[in-house]
């Protein structure tokens, strides 16, 4: 008997269905040793050698798999094909004794199909110690920032706060990026367009030279120089001095790798990385999809024909590229991988049934509705990537007037090809649920037929006052996008990331669904950046990144690349215990006194922001909010306190009274301040803007 090992139960129920009888599929639940909680775990004076334990939920499942062991002929580690994976594999060889004690095998597979598992068993090799290395350089450097760093900024901030180091570069982007759009000083400037006909069909033109200069975006500064040259335009000719018409091709985006698809799945679904990369590891598992955690654009041969398939069979040969399309990712990446693609590009998204319980793709053609949503988009981006090229046909029309040029542009679309599959621009409603493209989306905008030397009639002209735009917050897509230009994390650490820095509540997003820093965010990425400037400069974290490429490539050791960070950080971290007071950073003096004991009261800073305390703390340990958090409205249950605006330890918002725990009285949606002309109770503004009473037996709603 063989025993075949893998990370997750539906993983191992997949295999399972392509094996004989000679095989066991069983599951390590994930990792089965880490480095231990509550202490570093990392003997730095014996070269950085970590102390690895058998986490307590593990043990149970660990016991279980050396029973297999003992009974099995061979043992066979088919964990992903990524560190993390190589890694598992090799925990699993010490604890199960497979390093010289019994005879093992690794195999690694892009996809989980009957072709890939058969092909990956004929050709098993032994545990790579490159990738073992790079993973435990990760974890091993990652663990000593965070049990270094976290105990200063407790003693420096406030207790329950902790650095990462790549979590804290994400952290400095976000608050750069608000520092930026605070600072921005907007610039007026105008637009002025003519609306023209022609056999009563209209179109408008832009201003787009004077003198024969192009006038650049900034250029008319002023509501008094648009005055100027609308005055100027009075009574002048309109007439057509060049007509250019071409062909304009667009090529289909590549195949999804996992930065790209956590990117288009927020914009499509708002779905957070996180949340992606849920619904893509089910898809995997079930065998629905690839290896989801990729850098590579690299197609499998199999892949791009069978795509040929069922492109000609379905849209006409017209629709295929006429070669096969192969994609090469920049920067340095993992070649040997696959891009995200369907298993069975065959297996077109409306043939897959919904099910809330569905089974694997190799048992039937089941989903629930997120997989689906999802799959389809994965599946219209891999077929899409094979198809020929969109065509559409663009006219460019300038248009003289005195001593101005205006201009117009027109574009249609004369061959659809991969926009068939994949539109460009999706509109929300078809986004909404799969298929989303039975429709072709894109922009057209169609001019009459023009002609040289032809005179036009002027309806109006429209000059429009605009101002330029500080950059846009960041959102999940957007701060995905940039960490990955910079070379910041790799394709598995994008989305523990995002979910890292919200949950330590140093970043939130607004009601739009942008990033913002919190106040102890922005305050602790200061103190990193003026204190610790390497850890959060973004060129040092990706040079890193580099350097665990090389581990990984047999190219540095492991040990020397920790040496090289350790020793310097070590001796900053002393010096900026000395160096650094708390005072300074956390707290402020004020006027106020304290009810309680008379002492004056400082506004202090802890983990979830700004509030009052008592200076005499621990002795007094009076707190209140402060002012900005107070609605003002006094509280209707106790008539003594005043509603004021709190938040969960989920950061989530809610509005009670200051006088608890005296009074309970407390609301989720926030208090007008009016009385309902019904009961009497408060009226509320609930998060889709409608005001209604807030007492749940009172019915009235405030049109």
């Amino acid at each position: 008997m063989r025993l075949i090992v893998v990370e997750s139960p539906t993983k191992s129920r997949t295999i399972s269905k392509f094996l004989g009888p000679n095989y066991k599929v069983y599951s390590s639940y994930g990792h089965v040793r880490d480095l231990p909680k509550g202490e570093l775990g990392v003997d730095i004076e014996n070269d950085f050698k970590p102390k690895y334990i058998i986490p307590s939920k593990a043990r149970k499942n660990v016991n279980v798999l050396k029973k297999e062991v003992e009974k099995a002929n061979l043992a066979i580690l088919a964990t992903d094909q990524d560190r993390e994976g190589e890694a598992i594999a090799w925990h699993l060889t010490q604890i199960l004794n497979l390093d010289g004690q019994k005879p093992y095998q690794r195999i690694v597979f892009h996809e989980i199909t009957k072709s890939a598992i058969e092909e990956a068993l004929k050709n098993p090799r032994k545990i790579d110690i490159n990738l073992v290395d790079a993973q435990q350089a990760r974890r091993i450097l990652d663990r000593i920032v965070g049990y270094k760093l976290s105990p200063f900024l407790w003693k420096k901030v406030a207790r329950g706060l902790s650095a990462g180091r790549v979590q804290s570069v994400a952290v400095r982007l976000v608050v750069e990026r608000e520092r930026e759009i605070k600072n921005f000083v907007p610039q007026e400037y105008w637009k002025i367009a003519a609306l023209l006909r022609k056999s009563e069909k209209e179109f408008e033109a832009l201003l787009n030279k004077r003198d024969g200069k192009t006038i650049p975006k900034l250029g008319i500064k002023t509501k008094e120089e648009t005055d100027e040259i609308v005055k100027d335009l009075k009574g002048a000719e309109y007439k057509v001095i060049n007509v250019e018409k071409k062909e304009v091709k667009r090529n289909p985006l590549p195949p999804f790798a996992t930065s790209t698809l956590q990117q288009e799945s927020w914009k499509r679904f708002h779905w957070p990385a996180r949340f992606t990369m849920q619904i893509a590891q089910q898809l995997y598992e079930s065998g629905f999809i690839t290896y989801h955690r990729t850098d590579s654009l690299n197609l499998s041969d199999q892949s791009l024909f069978s795509a040929k398939k069922f492109i000609t069979a379905n849209f006409g040969k017209e629709y295929w590229a006429g070669f096969l399309r192969k994609y090469k990712a920049k920067g340095r990446v993992q070649e040997a991988h696959e891009a995200i693609r369907p298993t069975y590009p065959a297996r077109a998204p409306e043939s897959v049934k919904l099910d809330s319980n569905p089974p694997t793709a190799q048992q039937g053609k089941n989903m629930d509705s997120n997989q689906l949503k999802l799959y389809d988009l994965i599946w219209r981006r891999f077929i899409a990537c094979q198809m020929s090229q969109a065509i559409f046909d663009s006219t460019t029309v300038d248009i003289e007037a005195k001593n101005y040029i205006f201009r117009a542009t027109g574009q249609v679309l004369k061959f659809d090809g991969f926009l068939k599959v994949y539109p460009t621009k999706i509109d929300e409603a078809k986004a909404s649920s799969p298929p989303f493209a039975k429709a072709r989306v894109f922009e057209e905008t169609e001019l009459p037929p023009l002609e040289m030397n032809e005179i036009l009639e002027l309806i109006k002209l429209k000059p429009s006052q605009h101002f330029t735009q500080p950059p846009a917050r960041y959102t999940e897509a957007t701060l995905i996008k940039t960490l990955e230009e910079n070379g910041i994390g790799r394709p598995s650490t994008y989305a523990p990331t995002l979910s890292t820095i919200q949950e330590r509540n140093y970043i939130e997003k607004n009601e739009e669904k942008r990033f913002q820093p919190t106040e102890i965010g922005t305050v602790v990425n200061g103190l990193l950046v003026n204190h610790f400037p390497k850890i959060v400069n973004i060129k040092w974290t990706a040079e890193m990144e580099e350097d665990l490429d090389k581990i990984a490539e047999g190219k540095r050791k492991w040990v020397e690349v920790l040496e090289e960070f350790y020793e310097p950080f070590e001796e900053n971290l002393k010096q900026k215990y000395q160096e650094v007071s708390k005072k300074e950073i956390t707290e402020k003096p004020t006027e106020k006194i304290c009810p309680k004991c008379g002492a004056p009261l400082l506004i202090r800073l802890g983990k979830f922001g700004k509030f009052y305390a008592c200076s005499k703390f621990p002795k007094c340990k009076h707190t209140e909010p402060l002012e900005e958090n107070i609605l003002g409205i006094k509280c209707p249950k106790c008539k003594k306190g005043e509603i004021v605006e709190k938040r969960t330890r989920k950061r989530k918002i809610f509005y009670a009274c200051n006088q608890f725990p005296k009074c309970d009285f407390a609301l989720w949606d926030k208090p007008t301040g009016k009385k309902c002309p019904k009961c009497g109770a408060l009226l509320i503004e609930t998060k889709r803007k409608q005001i209604k009473c807030s007492n749940k037996e009172c019915d009235y709603i405030e049109k």
